[in-house]
């Protein structure tokens, strides 16, 4: 560890024991760093030193900003959370708000001047914006002036929030304040291991966890996948639909096209239509979504639309083959699959379009290690299903959570994957080792959307799984046990899913409810979920 930068030392003193974590393979050129290292000096400031102040940088619909803008925000936004907010090096900010330029702006910000970027998905409800917020202490939150409702609400369950800052318009309040801001700033001198933004895991029975990545692990994506496998370059206009409090989204939408200079697009609406229009729009090059997204524009026959795009990039769930060839027949661009995870902080298997094989998720990205073992660790020979886990430059460090040594054994990231690997290196997804359901690209746990349903007066018991669905990859699934002498039928499912919409994201809602008059259990009273896999055939009968 080198001399932290950090006035507030609460993410130094909640690391993991060095003990507990992965093995780190940082004795790579590409991943070499200076002990001192700011990582948006990197991203942002070293493009206005080339002189490329003025090549553009951010686009939405409304605006388009260029570098130098960008890094004059930033700059503004770093003197407030500073000079008039208070902020010192250490200090945990939380981010909420769509992929727009200032969202873009205040992440960078918060690291640039020390602190550690919160970023929240703007879909969460407040029951759901109260555990990042008790979990990584913070006081202060930047929010999109349209989204208040639910962080006001949620200051009621966690008092710690003193500070909620509006952003977005004219006259919200760090607009205000950035005007009188001066247009330069001196970035903290952290060190290259200094946290600067917490990313949270989606959850499952214990909740969601904060992993903790440092300056050096934002460089480190952009100098792996970003330099190896992605191979942007400058002139390259990238767009996607993964929010920004995805790090999917932070990487491909913002740190790997500041790496080499290019620019974005931002859009804050992603439906199919809005995605197709936007690329023909602006003259995507570089596109980030999900196979769903994929599967979507496809429907829209529209190829003409597509013609600029040249790196198409497919993380989030499992691409199916056959949307693969699909959109390569169409295209002729070879969809670059990938599998990433919060606790890696981006994509560490996928290859780039010259060394594709259709179906395999690809091989481990230069810097990183991947291997098959069985659940005592040990290797497996190719072709042989396993666990797949994985070591390189970045890996998991949890906030304060003894869940660290389920993730990490033996120096390994132990990613909840099952692979087959074959004898030339290549990784073939099976399926996933626990309950997450992955859903159109979104990772929801199924006991959250259980706790959500048990709310309703309605539900006497129920359980959630993750079953097939050729559009989404897998949809939330619900089985429930109705409560006496409620009458079940389509009224009560729209009623259920409503209400499920209300209490945690809307994302999450069950797709498909079924009524029973029993779950299956075991004698001593346990769930059988693989007795409900089976009926949809995704557990061995």
């Amino acid at each position: 560890m080198f001399a932290s930068a950090h006035v507030d030392s609460f993410a130094r003193d909640r690391l993991p024991p060095p003990d507990l974590w992965p093995e780190l393979l940082l004795d790579n050129p590409d991943v070499t760093y200076p002990e001192r290292l700011n990582c948006v000096v990197r991203l942002l400031d070293e493009r206005i030193a080339q002189g490329w102040g003025g090549r553009p940088c951010l686009f939405s619909l409304t605006e388009a900003w260029t570098y130098g803008e960008l890094a004059e925000r930033v700059n503004r936004i770093a003197s407030v959370l500073v000079g008039r907010l208070g902020m010192v090096p250490g200090n945990r900010v939380l981010l909420r708000g769509a992929n727009t330029p200032m969202m873009v702006a205040a992440y960078l910000a918060v690291m640039k001047a020390g602190g550690i970027a919160v970023a929240t998905m703007p879909l969460l409800r407040a029951g759901e914006l109260v555990l990042p917020i008790e979990k990584a202490e913070v006081a202060l939150a930047l929010c999109d002036h349209r989204l208040m409702e639910e962080l006001e609400t949620a200051r009621h369950s966690a008092p710690r929030l003193a500070r909620i800052v509006s952003f977005g318009s004219a006259d919200a309040e760090l607009e205000r304040m950035m005007a009188d801001a001066p247009p330069d700033f001196a970035a903290c001198d952290t060190a290259q291991d200094d946290v600067c933004l917490l990313g949270f895991t989606s959850g499952t029975t214990g909740g969601p966890k904060a992993t903790m990545h440092f300056h050096r692990d934002v460089m480190a994506i952009a100098d792996t996948y970003g330099r190896h496998v992605l191979r942007a370059t400058a002139e390259d206009r990238f767009i996607g639909s993964p929010p920004l409090a995805f790090t999917f989204g932070l990487g491909g939408l913002v740190i790997f096209p500041l790496a080499v200079g290019a620019s974005t697009v931002l859009l804050e609406r992603v439906g199919p239509d809005d995605l197709l229009e936007a690329i023909a729009r602006f003259r995507a090059t570089v596109l980030f979504t999900a196979p769903t997204a994929y599967r979507a524009l496809l429907a829209r026959r529209a190829p003409d639309a597509l013609r600029s795009l040249r790196r198409c990039v497919s993380a989030g769930e499992h691409l199916p083959l056959a949307t693969f060839t699909a959109w390569t027949e169409v295209t002729g661009i070879p969809l670059m699959d990938g599998i990433g995870a919060t606790e890696m902080l981006h994509i560490f298997i996928g290859s780039p379009p010259d060394r594709i094989r259709p179906g395999s998720t690809g091989q481990p990205v230069p810097g990183f290690q991947a291997k098959i073992v069985d659940d005592e660790g040990r290797d497996c020979p190719p072709g042989t299903p396993g666990n797949l886990v994985v070591r390189g430059p970045t890996g998991c460090r949890y906030l304060d959570d003894p869940r660290q040594t389920r993730y990490v054994r033996d120096g390994w990231n132990w990613t909840g994957d099952t692979y087959v690997a074959d004898a030339d290196g290549y990784f073939w997804y099976q399926a996933r080792s626990d309950d997450m359901i992955v859903s159109a690209g979104y990772n929801i746990a199924g006991p959250e959307v259980e706790r959500a349903l048990m709310t309703h007066p309605a539900v006497a018991e129920c359980a959630v799984i993750g079953t097939p669905d050729p559009d989404r990859g897998m949809v939330v699934t619900a089985f429930v046990v109705a409560a006496p002498g409620i009458t079940t039928g389509d009224a009560l499912v729209r009623s259920l899913q409503d209400h499920v919409k209300a209490q945690i994201a809307p994302y999450k809602y069950p797709r498909r409810i079924e009524f029973l008059d029993e779950l299956p259990k075991t004698p001593s009273g346990k769930l059988q979920r693989v007795a409900l896999r089976r009926r949809y055939g995704t557990a061995p009968g």
